[in-house]
């Protein structure tokens, strides 16, 4: 599948992932930063963003699709960032093509298996009536009633898009996320390694990343460093970017 993607700055390649109901507007900010350094690729996964949609979704495909990507720019290898899904799908792509990956990074996940929990989400897309509201505010309004978390809500309002005949629609492909979500949440199995430059960065306050699975980390990736930023929850790119943007250049550089 050909990806939608936005190509900014110049230097060594960085393919930057978002997570599950983003897209690469998620890492706008970030990007144009990392973009003084590198080349950066704003990349919206398959059924997100302005990217194709497929009933098909898994990290096999999604890796097969940076694969392609690759190709279509002419790379040999890359580095590559991913936040939550985006970092699944990058430790996915990393383990399969590792000949092609130069460094890797992954944003508040681990290699290990995640059991549905976005209900609360998925209630609060199905709640909107597409086809009667007027206008995003009428959208939010509908939301409150499942989401009560603003920032929630106005992350998932930013799906939110208008179709050929001016109404109201979904940016993404919500029925493949929630019949595939089981599967997103899956660990990586024994044997898959990635034995090169690795970063994990955490949020302190976040439980993706627990102690506990430090030496889930390092058996698939033995090269692997764990950070943790204080005072983050999981979307540490949003709540600390300063933080998360030294600890990426820094990485990448050495």
């Amino acid at each position: 599948m050909k990806l939608n993607y936005r190509k900014l700055g110049s230097g060594s390649p960085l393919f930057v992932l978002h997570g599950v109901f983003g897209s690469s507007d998620n890492w706008q900010t970030l990007g144009k930063e990392f973009a003084e350094h590198f080349t950066v690729y704003l990349i919206d996964q398959r059924n997100h963003g302005n990217s194709s949609h497929s009933g098909e979704m898994n990290y096999e495909v999604m890796a097969s699709d940076l694969q392609e990507l690759m190709d279509g720019e002419g790379l040999q290898t890359i580095s590559i960032l991913g936040h939550s899904m985006g970092g699944k799908t990058a430790m996915n792509f990393a383990v399969t093509y590792p000949d092609r990956v130069e460094k890797l990074i992954v944003v508040d996940i681990a290699p290990i298996y995640y059991p549905p929990h976005h209900q609360q989400i998925f209630e609060g897309f199905h709640s909107i009536d597409l086809q009667r509201i007027e206008s995003r505010k009428e959208a939010d309004q509908q939301m409150a009633e499942k989401v009560k978390e603003f920032g929630v809500r106005q992350f998932i309002l930013k799906n939110l898009t208008r179709n050929d005949d001016n109404q109201f629609a979904w940016k993404i492909n919500l029925e493949a996320i929630e019949q595939n979500i089981e599967t997103l949440g899956r660990g990586l199995t024994d044997g898959q390694t990635f034995n090169k430059k690795t970063l994990f960065i955490g949020g302190s306050k976040s439980d993706y990343i627990q102690q506990k699975d430090h030496q889930t980390i390092l058996k698939h990736f033995p090269q692997a460093t764990i950070e943790m930023v204080g005072d983050a929850g999981h979307w540490v790119h949003a709540e600390k970017p300063e933080e998360l943007k030294a600890l990426v250049v820094e990485f990448l550089q050495q």
